[in-house]
């Protein structure tokens, strides 16, 4: 696995890391210093629970590109049988 910088590892969570390091300065900076100290699996282990929330607070906005375009459902085509004869 290679390891990636900071700002790579929140592009690859749909983090927008500048929206991020505006919004919370002090946040990001701790996350990137321990972030540098430890393999990405183990911040992302130990971080878990503060990665969703901070997802949903700095998206990307390719995801939010995404979102914004709905697609529309398939659905079923109805056969019908025929009908039987009658003599």
């Amino acid at each position: 696995m290679e390891i990636k910088d900071f700002e790579s590892y929140l592009k690859d969570k749909k983090i927008d890391s500048d929206a991020f390091k505006k919004g919370q300065p002090e946040q990001w900076s701790k996350f990137k210093v321990l972030y540098d100290q430890m393999h990405p699996n183990s911040f992302t282990a130990q971080k878990l629970f503060l990665i969703n929330p901070i997802r949903r607070a700095f998206p990307l906005k390719e995801e939010l590109l995404e979102k914004a375009v709905p697609t529309a459902a398939a659905r079923p085509k109805v056969m019908m049988r025929p009908k039987p004869k009658t003599n």
